[in-house]
């Protein structure tokens, strides 16, 4: 690894920092980066989320006071989530390198989708929870309920459980668009504030990339070099993104990020 290979690390790690406080989406600049350092196609994605797993730690610990008297959903979200992360993690090194390089194009692809579907999930769930307005006054959800015992809109039934493990999976698997897809999952079958269901998605996220990351750390196929800059990059990253999130406009910021995607997913298809 040169220099001019570190910096662009540091840069990209800083810059996907941002993007996740702000948007979502930093793994479509960090791992496009470390593909021009000239990284396998598995490598650098393993090492992306390795490298950015202390941004996710940074979110949660940001939100720990929403995330105080929702201990019942994490205990009902959390399990499926992790093993889903596992699930994701252990297809991934068991995909080859070449099947693996050829389907990384349309996982970008996917990922950009997701992005540019932010807004409309989250026009969705703002109308579902007009819809449900009065629920989302009503007392805090006994802990049965919230475990999926009972019937109420803030209940965690199986259909939530499940959706959260594909997102795992996929999250574990290729992580970009990871927080769109949770965030699309909670706010849609669960009923509460925003700022809490974004709580809860940080944490879930959190440990999705955390377990991943468990697995990953058994093999040889991170470059520790790479992966140690973008840990403190992307945290140093993740810190400013909170504190400039209010000054951006996030539609400008994903559409850039978009337009990255697309265009590094375009050039991975002339290529393969």
């Amino acid at each position: 690894m040169g220099p001019a290979d570190a910096l662009l690390a540091a840069g990209a790690g800083l810059l996907a920092g941002a993007v996740n406080a702000v948007a979502g989406g930093g793994t479509l600049i960090a791992f496009p980066a470390l593909l021009t350092t000239g990284l396998p196609a598995l490598t650098a994605n393993i090492t992306s989320s390795v490298g950015l797993l202390t941004g996710y730690a940074g979110g949660a610990l940001g939100y720990r006071r929403e995330l105080a008297d929702q201990v019942d959903r994490l205990r009902a979200l959390g399990p499926p989530a992790m093993l889903g992360g596992i699930v994701g993690a252990v297809v991934l090194l068991a995909t080859p390198s070449d099947s693996f390089r050829a389907l990384v194009p349309y996982l970008v692809l996917v990922s950009c989708l997701l992005l540019a579907a932010q807004t409309r999930l989250a026009a969705v769930v703002a109308r579902r929870r007009a819809a449900a307005a009065p629920a989302t006054t009503a007392p805090p959800v006994p802990a049965a309920s919230a475990a999926g015992i009972g019937g109420s809109g803030n209940t965690v039934t199986w259909p939530t459980r499940i959706g959260i493990f594909v997102a795992g999976v996929y999250g574990s698997y290729f992580g970009a668009g990871l927080g769109v897809l949770l965030l699309g999952v909670l706010g849609i079958l669960l009923v509460d504030d925003l700022q809490r269901t974004n709580a809860l998605k940080t944490l879930l996220a959190f440990g999705v990339n955390a377990v991943g990351v468990a697995v990953f750390l058994i093999t040889a196929k991170v470059a520790w070099g790479f992966a140690g800059i973008l840990v403190v990059a992307s945290l140093l990253g993740g810190l400013l993104g909170a504190r400039i999130a209010r000054r951006l406009r996030p539609a400008l910021l994903r559409a850039a990020v978009i337009t990255l995607g697309v265009g590094v997913a375009i050039v991975l298809i002339i290529r393969n």
